[in-house]
C-alpha cells in the first residue's frame, strides 16, 4: 500500500490542501467547466482530516465558491490553450502554483510546462506531483525575479496565477509585471484580479491574523485598460468578465440563483481576467 503524505494542521503545507478540495469538489459539482480528476487521487494520497471541509461543503454559498474555483481555472485554461494555438512550442508557466496542474490539462504534447513556488511548497509538490518530462518545478519566492533565468522562452511563454495577486502589495506586482514585460517581449500573463470592496472581503481572515492596518495597499484592481496600462507602455492590456466572461453557466448544475450572484460579482465587485500580452 501506497504510504500517505502526512499534512499537519496549521501549518503552511495545509493552506496547500483547502484550494485542492476546491478543486475537488468543483470538478464533481461543474465537470462542464474543468474536470480535474487529479485533486481527487492526491486526496487520496494525503493524510489529512477532511471532516471539516467535508462538514461546510453543502451550504449554498460554500457551493458558490466551488463554482468560482471552477470558473477561475476554466479561464485561465482557455487563456494558455489559446496562446498555444498560435505558440505550440511556448512555455506554460505556473505563477504559486500550490498543488495545481492546470499547465498538464493544457499539455498539448510540445510545450514546456514550469510550476513555482515557495520551497516548502515545492517539497511536498515533488513528492505528490513528480515533474514529467517537459516539466520543472522551481523552488522560489515570485518576488525573487532570479527564476527568469530558468525560463525557456524561446518558443514564446505564457505565464498564469491562480488567486495569487490578491495577497501581493499592489507595488509587489507592478515591480514583477514590468520586469516580466521586458524579459519575455511577445509572451502573455493571465490572472484574476477584483476590486478593493472584493479584496476586504476575500482577506478578511487573513488580514486580521496578520494584523494588518491598510489592506488597500494590496492588490486590486477596479479598470485594468486605466490603471495597468502606464505600468508597461510595450504591452497591451485587457480584461474579460470573471464569472460570465468565457462561459455562459447555462448549464443544469447552475442554479439561476448561481447565474445572479455571478453577475453581481462581474458588476459590482469587478470580478476579472486580467491580460498582459508583452
Amino acid at each position: 500500500m501506497e504510504r500517505k503524505y502526512h499534512i499537519e494542521r496549521n501549518t503552511v503545507q495545509e493552506t496547500l490542501v483547502i484550494p485542492m478540495y476546491g478543486r475537488m469538489k468543483s470538478s464533481q459539482l461543474y465537470p462542464f467547466l474543468f474536470k480535474d480528476d487529479g485533486a481527487a487521487r492526491l486526496m487520496s494520497r494525503i493524510d489529512y482530516d477532511f471532516s471539516s471541509l467535508e462538514s461546510n461543503s453543502r451550504n449554498a454559498m460554500q457551493r458558490f465558491g466551488f463554482l468560482e474555483v471552477a470558473v477561475r481555472q476554466y479561464n485561465l485554461a482557455w487563456e494558455v490553450r489559446d496562446y498555444l494555438k498560435t505558440h505550440p512550442n511556448a512555455t506554460v508557466v505556473n505563477l504559486g502554483c500550490g498543488l495545481d496542474d492546470t499547465g498538464r490539462h493544457c499539455d498539448n504534447g510540445t510545450c514546456r510546462i514550469y510550476n513555482i513556488d515557495y520551497p516548502d511548497v515545492i517539497e511536498v509538490r515533488n513528492n505528490l506531483i513528480p515533474p514529467g518530462a517537459r516539466e520543472v518545478n522551481i523552488a522560489c519566492d515570485l518576488n525573487d525575479i532570479s527564476w527568469f533565468q530558468a525560463i525557456d522562452a524561446s518558443g514564446g511563454a505564457v505565464f498564469f496565477a491562480s488567486g495569487v495577486f490578491y495577497y501581493f502589495l499592489r507595488s509587489q506586482v507592478q515591480k514583477l509585471v514590468s520586469a516580466m514585460a521586458a524579459a519575455f517581449p511577445g509572451g502573455r500573463l493571465v490572472f484574476d484580479a477584483a476590486n478593493r470592496t472584493a479584496v476586504k472581503l476575500m482577506l478578511k481572515t487573513w488580514v486580521k491574523y496578520a494584523k494588518i492596518k491598510d489592506v488597500g495597499a494590496y492588490f486590486s484592481v477596479e479598470d485594468a485598460q486605466t490603471e495597468l496600462s502606464p505600468w508597461t507602455k510595450e504591452s497591451k492590456v485587457s480584461s474579460r468578465n470573471f464569472m460570465l466572461g468565457y462561459n455562459d453557466l447555462k448549464d443544469p448544475s447552475v442554479s439561476g440563483l448561481f447565474r445572479f450572484i455571478a453577475r453581481i460579482g462581474d458588476k459590482f465587485m469587478k470580478m476579472r481576467v486580467i491580460r498582459f500580452d508583452f
